[in-house]
């Protein structure tokens, strides 16, 4: 018969690895759909992701729920696009005790020396560089290296899971990165016009060339005249191409196409894969380009 301590002992080694391994998940709200896709490729089962901004919605213009208000103050990471791409960040006063992880301070950012304000207009939405930088695939590769060392650093037990993950991921991405560039080659160097500046990124990282934008500021519309102007501009320079957003104004995007006779495609500049956001885009936009071609 086995002593009063050696029952103890027994159970106290049957508890121990549930105390060990039973961990509640990190808990990670993100600004964008595309972090969270991001922090789950790096986090995977220690983490519990929820992005406060479906894929679909304006990014610039999100209205916070009570919910999501409340889990945002409940978070043990929070990671934002930064710069000004979410002005509505500032309202939800976050608090001080809750790691705050800028993923643009971490990549490549393009327009930051471009003139921002202008006397007859108000300031553009964008003052420190062009936000939509996660649509550039080689700077996925900073972010989530960045949200390694952040979770590394919350979850110290967990660290090498986390290098493991973002190892994996960064093998896939490249595997990835390899074939939609194959996929737009043959269009390198193809001019195109965009109806909000979401692209600059996507279309330097395939060779493309955006030499318009139909909004003079992103959410404003363009005037009479400056559509006028902007239809020359594409007859000139044989735009054959014109991308809208999903939250582009129909109307507009049928106008140009109209009257340049352009083709209109619709990509999606924010997804909850990663992978299949690309996947998605880099198809659309070959079809487009094909078809377009004289």
């Amino acid at each position: 018969m086995l002593s009063p301590r050696c029952l103890l002992f027994g159970l106290a080694l049957t508890i121990l690895p549930a105390l060990t391994f039973a961990q509640e998940p990190l808990r990670i709200v993100t600004t964008s759909a595309d972090l969270k896709s991001l922090a789950e490729a790096v986090g995977g089962a220690r983490v519990e992701v929820e992005s406060l901004a479906a894929p679909e919605q304006d990014p610039h213009a999100v209205e916070v729920k009570p919910a999501q208000l409340a889990r945002v103050r409940d978070a043990g990471l929070i990671i934002r696009v930064g710069l000004d791409h979410e002005p509505w960040l500032a309202k939800l006063r976050l608090p001080a005790s809750v790691p705050v992880l800028d993923a643009s301070k971490n990549v490549r950012l393009t327009q930051t020396e471009t003139p921002r304000l202008r006397t007859q207009r108000r300031a553009h939405v964008h003052a420190y560089g062009n936000t939509h930088y996660w649509l550039d695939p080689e700077n996925a590769l900073a972010i989530t290296g960045a949200i390694r060392d952040a979770l590394a650093k919350l979850r110290p037990k967990d660290a090498r899971g986390f290098e493991a993950n973002t190892i994996v991921f960064a093998e896939a991405l490249k595997t990835k990165m390899a074939h939609w560039k194959s996929a737009l080659a043959p269009f390198h160097g193809s001019k195109l016009v965009v109806v909000h500046d979401s692209w600059s990124y996507f279309a330097e990282a395939y060779g493309l060339q955006i030499v318009a934008a139909a909004e003079p500021h992103p959410g404003v519309p363009p005037s009479p005249g400056e559509l006028a102007t902007l239809f020359q501009h594409m007859r000139e320079a044989r735009v054959k191409v014109v991308i809208a957003d999903p939250h582009s104004n129909p109307s507009l995007v049928r106008q140009i196409a109209e009257r340049t006779g352009a083709r209109a495609v619709t990509l999606l500049p924010s997804g909850y894969d990663y992978l299949r956001l690309f996947d998605e885009n880099v198809s659309r936009l070959r079809d487009a380009l094909t078809r377009a071609r004289p």
